[in-house]
Order: structure tokens, then C-alpha cells, then sequence
């Protein structure tokens, strides 16, 4: 069975007519720093996870944890494998840093508003929408934001698109279950390979463009990155280097991008648009592509987007003059506002 989706290449209608957002709301370099006192602020930073992003996160959380600290909170790490994680007494807020499966899905969320206690980052309807490719590709197209033409793969059919295309396992992060088919003669291997992921997969027009992410903090959408991979794509290898030595992999990361005012300012509104249409409040990355034209095409959003030494989000904002620091505390603060009256 196959569900095929097609996206016009320009900015649909619906969004051209939304009326435009204040200028304030794009980030550009070396914004005035927020001061948010977190001093005896008791958090937890959960972190793991039993997912295949498990040992980005526990970097993530470390990393958070130390800024945290620096912020003057009373930080614990708890180090989550399951359902069964335990909260210190009269912890305040905790801080979601687990990537994908567990973390990133709503299952997290569910459980802790089942516990009355306070998190960081998207709520349960967001998480769950954003961690689905196929769900969130829908919600797109419904909201006028731009994205490649796809086609949603069931009970072992095969692509219609036209080579090349990307073939996504729909529920995994960090590229992970990602096959890019430039020839004929790999369809047929990828397809198994993808398949390993589940029955469903999504297969995506490839657009060889540009490679852009965004991050969003608040309403505001920070400097935009270009990334080179090293070589393949952004794949996990290329992404986290540092968990993987010998794979070789790395990628050169230009911020602010080199786009001009114009598409900057395109590239910046589309990723906000994005954000909003899943109803997203605190923080993404939002992944988009720039196609002919640089037309932005956008891919996907991170909820719990990466926070190791190498990621993207603290490498956008700290080009907005926002230290690392501050940026996790921005999102403790941005995050316990979503439960004021």
C-alpha cells in the first residue's frame, strides 16, 4: 500500500497570506543577554534512555547538568532505563535530555504528568506528533509549511517516486534508519534495510541542496547553520564524532549560514512556522533543506534536539550570544512558564 503525498515547491498560499511576524522574533548575532537566577532551583536532568540515541543523551545530560550547576541550581542526573526511574524528593522541574525512543515520544511526558511533576520541552501532543515523520509531514501539509514530496510505504510496497530519493524509518532520530537511493540497483537492499525499522516507512523526494538547521527558542528563531558532512550525509557518525572515532566521520558547520538577507530571513520564518504548526512552545531544530530557487524545504523537528559539546542548538545560540549556560537555563525558565495560570 502506498500513500503518496506531493508538496509544491514554493511557499503554499496559506502561509504567503499568514500576516508577517515582527522582526524582532528573528535572531541574529549577539543578542542581549538574559539573566535567569536558577540558584537553589532543585532539578533533575533525565538522561539515557533505553533507545538508540541512549549514549548522545547521557552527553547531553552531562553537559546540561554542569550548566545547571554553573546557573546555581541543585542538580541531580538521573540516568533512566525505563518506566521505573526514580525522582529525588522535592525536585521542582526536570529536565528532559533523553533523544528519541522513550525520551523524545510522549512516553516520557505521559509518565511524569501522570506524577504531577513539571518538565522542560514539548508536551505530550507535540512529542508525540514530532517524533513521527509521517505524522508530522501530514501536519505540514495541513499548515501550509513547505517540505519535499513524499510517499508513506505499507505491507512491502515499493516506491513510486522518482529516483533519488530517501527512504526514513518514521520513528527513529539522529538519522538513525536513513537510506538515501541515488540508483536503481539499491532500491531493492535499502528497503530491507529500512524495513529492519518497522512494516511503515516514509520515502521522501531527495533535494540536494543546501543542509540547514534552526534552532527555535521561545518564538524567536536562532542564527541558521549550514552543515557539510564530511562525507554521506548528516548521519550519526558525522554527528557525533566523539562517539565514534573511527568511523571517520565529522562535518564542517557554518553559523550564521552563508545566505543571503533574503533567504536568511525565508529560511527563518519557514522554521518558525514549522514550529508552530506542531504546537510547539519551548525549543526545536528544525532540519530544512534548500532547493532550487533556495526554495527551504523543511524535513523535520528535534523536540529534545542534541545539547553535547558538539551540538547544533548550543553552536546557533552561542552565535546569538547566548552562552550555554544560559541557554539551558532559558529553556528551565521558557518551560516552567508553559504551567503559569
Amino acid at each position: 500500500m502506498t500513500d503518496l503525498t506531493l508538496q509544491p515547491p514554493a511557499f503554499s498560499k496559506r502561509l504567503q497570506e499568514e500576516a508577517p511576524r515582527p522582526v524582532s522574533r528573528i535572531m541574529h548575532h549577539h543578542a542581549a543577554p538574559m539573566s535567569i537566577d536558577l540558584t537553589h532551583t532543585k532539578i533533575a536532568v533525565l538522561m539515557g534512555g533505553p533507545g538508540s540515541e541512549r549514549r548522545v543523551s547521557l552527553a547531553s545530560g552531562a553537559g546540561i547538568a554542569r550548566a545547571l550547576r554553573e546557573k546555581g541550581a541543585d542538580v541531580t542526573e538521573v540516568d533512566v532505563t525505563g518506566p521505573d526511574f526514580e525522582l529525588p524528593a522535592g525536585t521542582e522541574i526536570a529536565f528532559n535530555a533523553i533523544h528519541g525512543t522513550f525520551g523524545e515520544d510522549g512516553q516520557l511526558q505521559r509518565i511524569l504528568e501522570a506524577r504531577g511533576m513539571r518538565y522542560t520541552g514539548a508536551g505530550v501532543a507535540g512529542s508525540e506528533l514530532a517524533i513521527d515523520k509521517i505524522a508530522t509531514k501530514k501536519r505540514f501539509i495541513e499548515r501550509g509549511v513547505p517540505t519535499p514530496a513524499s510517499e508513506t510505504l505499507r505491507d512491502g510496497a515499493s516506491p513510486t517516486l522518482r529516483i533519488p530519493y530517501v527512504i526514513k524509518a518514521p520513528r527513529e532520530g539522529s538519522s538513525v534508519g536513513v537510506f538515501i537511493v541515488h540508483e536503481e540497483a539499491q532500491a531493492a537492499a535499502q528497503l530491507v534495510e529500512a524495513r529492519k525499522f518497522g512494516n511503515e516507512l516514509l520515502v521522501e523526494q531527495f533535494i540536494g541542496g543546501a543542509e540547514l538547521t534552526v534552532g527555535v527558542l521561545g518564538d524567536e528563531a536562532l542564527p541558521i547553520i549550514e552543515i557539510k558532512p564530511a562525507k554521506d550525509f548528516y548521519n550519526f557518525d558525522n554527528k557525533y564524532p566523539f562517539l565514534n572515532p573511527g568511523a571517520g566521520g565529522a562535518a564542517e558547520h557554518l553559523c550564521p549560514a552563508p545566505l543571503s538577507e533574503a533567504v536568511t530571513r525565508r529560511v527563518q520564518e519557514v522554521a518558525l512556522a514549522a514550529h508552530r504548526a506542531l504546537d510547539l512552545e519551548v525549543y526545536s531544530r528544525v532540519d530544512v533543506l534548500l532547493g532550487e530557487g533556495d526554495e527551504p524545504y523543511v524535513l523535520e523537528i528535534n523536540t529534545i534536539p542534541g545539547m553535547t559539546q558538539v551540538s547544533l542548538l548550543p553552536e546557533a545560540a552561542a552565535a546569538a550570544g547566548i552562552s550555554y549556560p544560559d541557554l539551558c537555563a532559558r529553556v528551565v525558565a521558557l518551560s516552567l512558564a508553559r504551567y503559569s495560570p
